[in-house]
């Protein structure tokens, strides 16, 4: 059940903030209105942190033992089974967020027309940058395809890559952030930072991994 509450002066008032502090300012502020122990949170931040472990410790087991390519008969088969689960997945996290949100409180500085309309920016930036990601990449391009052996010819440099690394995962932070913002969620904030701080963790995992299958495929290519 949502609520709507009139929340306390964080760090005094803006006349008095020490911005040395701020982002500590923030934190204290959001936890003023979140209960971190709400089952609905609890379950939230774990769909939130489960699904790039799941996707990556899935993907690398098959890149080193390619069961799954055995097992389906086809490695590009058996990408699209895993990129299946893994929408599926992502529609269980964003549920699970929205349920945290709805069961804790509605923030009145945050419920407003401004606010609202900031929040469907990021959401439709959001979805420009992971739909533009997803058509750039394809299917496979977008789910581990390299892990099965299904590897691009050349680093994919069009929008939105030329503008921004790892775009996929920032547009889908944009797109919780932007969620959060309309229905006024001090909750919605706190994942979104879960969100991201878990992209940052899975960018760090990936990318040298990631870079190696391709370094193989180039020392590969020349002494063939």
């Amino acid at each position: 059940m949502s609520s709507s509450v009139a929340g306390p002066d964080c760090c005094g008032g803006l006349g008095n903030i020490d911005f040395r502090q701020a982002d500590l300012c923030v934190m204290t502020w959001l936890l003023g209105y979140v209960d971190p122990s709400d089952p609905h949170f609890v379950v939230a931040v774990l769909t939130i942190t489960f699904n790039p472990l799941f996707w990556n410790v899935v993907a690398r087991w098959e890149q080193k033992t390619r069961k799954l390519s055995r097992a389906f008969g086809s490695p590009y088969l058996a990408c699209y089974v895993l990129g299946g689960a893994i929408l599926l997945l992502n529609v269980l996290r964003s549920h699970c967020f929205t349920e945290a949100m709805r069961s804790q409180p509605r923030v009145d500085s945050l419920d407003s027309p401004a606010v609202h309309g900031l929040g469907l920016a990021l959401l439709a930036a959001g979805s420009v940058l992971v739909l533009s990601s997803f058509f750039a990449l394809g299917f496979t391009g977008t789910f581990l395809g390299d892990y099965f052996g299904i590897l691009k010819e050349a680093r994919v440099t069009t929008f939105p890559f030329n503008i921004l690394d790892n775009p996929m995962y920032w547009g889908s932070t944009a797109n919780y952030l932007g969620w959060a913002l309309m229905h006024a969620s001090p909750a919605g904030l706190l994942l979104t930072a879960v969100v991201a701080l878990t992209y940052v963790v899975a960018i760090l995992y990936e990318e040298p991994f990631t870079a190696e299958i391709y370094r193989q495929k180039s020392s590969q290519l020349r002494r063939s």
